[in-house]
């Protein structure tokens, strides 16, 4: 099978993009209001950039009638938002928290999570969370779709604060990721957790790739 998605209709029941690109990291984003409304949402397109400084984007698709999302709004005009590590064992928090609410209403009182503020920005974040970025706006970058659903606004922020729970810090000072579950994003409804992981060293890299710093013939 195999079809142009910008000039033919899909010949599967279900669209296979998303299926395809997978596992996606969860972009559990916590923001607020300059009226003070705290919001929190997952974003399946999320993604770190760089590591020098650290740098991260999320996309966030408009509503069907062209509103943008109320992220996207917040990190604009406050210019900070924070992303929370979003686990398996807060899976029913993320989850209800993707619903759509009015911009005047708060996600945060429909989830059971412990909120504690971020040092930058005053914006909410969820204590039970494990890994927590705090993120300074940059810039957006929109995307005009075929529908208003299908525009995207791409936004870069800067990461300038990490949290890290001290319990899910091995003794060799890595993060021991199967006791963190994390949650990705598939396609469909569907959701994977990471409870195995394997090492695979580049032969010949060099001791900052082999500690992560991917920044010298990284793939």
């Amino acid at each position: 099978m195999k079809y142009s998605p910008g000039a033919e209709r899909c010949p599967l029941p279900y669209s296979p993009f998303k299926s395809c690109t997978v596992p996606r990291p969860i972009g559990w984003l916590s923001s607020r209001s300059v009226a003070g409304v705290e919001n929190i949402a997952p974003y399946s397109q999320w993604q770190n950039l760089t590591f020098d400084p650290p740098m991260v984007m999320f996309a966030a698709n408009r509503y069907p009638d062209g509103r943008r999302k109320d992220t996207v709004l917040n990190a604009e005009e406050t210019g900070w938002f924070v992303w929370n590590m979003a686990t398996f064992a807060l899976r029913e928090a993320v989850n209800i928290s993707a619903m759509a609410l009015p911009p005047e209403e708060s996600e945060f009182d429909r989830i059971n999570v412990t909120r504690i503020y971020s040092d930058n920005g005053a914006v909410p974040m969820v204590k039970e969370s494990p890994c927590k970025f705090e993120c300074r706006y940059l810039s957006t970058h929109t995307m005009r779709g075929a529908s208003n659903h299908g525009t995207v606004d791409v936004v870069f922020a800067q990461v300038e604060t990490i949290h890290i729970d001290d319990q899910v810090i091995r003794p060799d000072g890595r993060l021991d990721i199967t006791a963190i579950e994390p949650i990705a994003r598939l396609g469909y409804f569907d959701y994977t957790v990471i409870r195995e992981t394997f090492e695979m060293r580049v032969p010949g890299s060099d001791a900052d790739a082999q500690a992560g710093l991917e920044g010298r013939g990284g793939k």
